[in-house]
């Protein structure tokens, strides 16, 4: 896939994901104004997290990254009865081992949510546990369906086709969203609303894909495959990535468990800012990394190792490029960004304030979020998914120390705060990694692009302290002000900061070629 047309797919993934995030920024919003920072708010994102953990375990983290470059290979070298074969087998291994890992994780819901809620059990808040209970026995079979949604995926992505695996996370949002507004005051526990929106957009996202799989003939029947070879290479690949892709998310996870022990509240306030991140990193972080992960596994089939380490550097530029001004901006406007957006109806400002915080630890690793997601392509498009778990236990034993380290001192910011010491490990020990085995050849053109980036967003900085409102004035003026005041703060940084980088000579013809 030529440069221009990885950057036309990025833009489709990264338009598609942007609807979303801003749909999911929305969902954010109307939970926060309805619910608050309340114990049901607390025990509602607990019980949302396990499945959306083992979502990225088994769908769109792991798997696919084991998935897609044996797709390819496939797609390359053998008949297309045997790619049907695979798919076939694939679909029915997946959906068997999911199917019983579901009926587990209901039947033990209670073992679940003690586990993950254990400061509720410590602390002896049975409210909060039974709820927690309740709730995850609705919002566990989601796995099931978003994983097969992530396999369906795959499939288009491998074929070229972005557009409706990134659309799907939309349906989620306009349920919760639709259940939040709608349904949840009609109930004596509104939380549950949203557990049972979670369960059906899971089927409507899985039920979006199969039109598009049918139309290009990839709708097959499923069977069991346990020892089918393609299988068993994939599920080979898949063991390790499960969980070196999921470093950040079992870091995430156990940051709950961990807030659970501290004050209500807390762990509303690093979901929001955790949200927050979510937001440029979804938006361009994943979405570089999605289009270049075909492109890699064919350039390692091809054996055109020039091309690899082109193409990894074009996604790393990329990032660096859109991931610094974000990083930056966002530290400096968290506070404004956390007012404008959620401090409203139950939301208070201490909410805000405590959130902030939070977010300004995340944002320091934005930068380090993102390189991890294209650097661990650059191994699983060689099929070498053992190196970055090798690194992601380091990063997940760096996390746990520096938690225990941080959390009694500085709360909730303290669990943020390690989070990003455990990423930035991790795409410090990626990046090595791919240069020690001549899969990233630095090109020279680095030292150039670091110059010109940290100039033009240190003058953004400037420009953005030197005219923003003062803080007290943002804590005192209506929502309208707000929005206004950190639109004009963040159109104005983002013009400083291009017309900064033309200034330097940057040229958009740079991110289009790398030769």
């Amino acid at each position: 896939m030529k440069r221009s047309s990885l950057l036309r797919s990025g833009a489709v993934v990264s338009a598609m994901t942007f609807l979303s995030r801003i749909l999911g920024l929305v969902r954010d919003v109307v939970i926060a104004n309805i619910l608050g920072a309340q114990a049901a708010t607390d025990v509602f994102l607990v019980a949302q997290k396990i499945p959306n953990f083992l979502r990225r375990l088994f769908g769109e983290g792991a798997f696919s990254q084991a998935f897609i470059p044996v797709l390819s290979e496939y797609q390359q070298q053998r008949s297309y009865e045997e790619l049907r074969h695979l798919v076939s087998r694939v679909a029915g291994t997946l959906g068997g081992v999911l199917f019983i890992v579901t009926v587990f994780g209901v039947i033990f819901s209670p073992i679940i949510g003690g586990l993950f809620g254990f400061g509720f059990v410590q602390k002896g808040e049975t409210y909060k546990f039974l709820l927690v209970s309740d709730l995850i026995k609705v919002t566990f079979p989601y796995i099931f369906f978003i994983s097969l949604t992530a396999f369906a995926g795959s499939i288009l992505n491998s074929l070229g086709r972005f557009a409706i695996p990134a659309f799907a996370p939309v349906l989620l949002n306009l349920c919760i969203i639709f259940a939040a507004i709608w349904i949840s005051p009609m109930l004596s526990e509104p939380v549950e609303a949203l557990a049972w929106a979670i369960f059906v957009a899971g089927v409507l996202q899985l039920l979006l894909h199969l039109p598009f799989l049918w139309r290009l003939g990839y709708l097959v029947k499923p069977q069991w495959g346990w020892h089918d070879s393609g299988v068993r290479r994939i599920l080979k690949l898949m063991a390790p990535a499960m969980f070196g892709v999921s470093v950040s998310q079992v870091n995430l996870l156990l940051d709950t468990v961990i807030a659970s022990f501290l004050v209500t509240g807390s762990i509303t306030w690093l979901y929001l800012s955790d949200r927050m991140l979510e937001f440029p990193l979804g938006l361009f972080g994943i979405a570089i990394a999605t289009v270049i992960l075909p492109s890699l596994s064919r350039a390692v089939a091809d054996k055109k190792h020039e091309q690899l380490s082109s193409l990894l550097n074009w996604a790393l530029h990329m990032v660096f490029l859109i991931g610094l001004p974000a990083a930056v901006g966002l530290f400096i406007l968290a506070e404004p960004v956390m007012l404008a957006v959620f401090q409203h109806g139950e939301y208070t400002l201490n909410h805000a304030y405590q959130s902030s915080l939070s977010l300004q630890a995340y944002i320091v690793g934005l930068l380090s979020f993102m390189f991890i997601k294209v650097l661990a392509t650059g191994y699983f498009s060689q099929q070498d998914t053992k190196t970055p778990v090798k690194i992601g236990i380091i990063a997940l034993v760096v996390n746990m120390v520096f938690n225990l380290l941080l959390f009694k001192p500085f709360g909730h910011v303290g669990l943020a705060a390690a989070t990003t010491i455990s990423a930035t490990v991790n795409a410090g020990l990626l990046w090595l990694g791919l240069i020690k085995n001549n899969t990233l050849i630095m090109d020279s053109r680095w030292v150039w692009w670091g110059v010109r980036g940290f100039i033009s967003a240190g003058l953004m900085v400037a420009v953005i302290l030197l005219t923003i409102e003062p803080i007290e004035n943002l804590r005192a003026s209506n929502l309208f002000d707000r929005g206004v005041e950190l639109a004009l703060m963040i159109g104005l940084g983002g013009f400083v900061y291009i017309v900064s980088l033309f200034g330097l000579g940057f040229r958009l013809r740079d991110i289009k070629s790398h030769h």
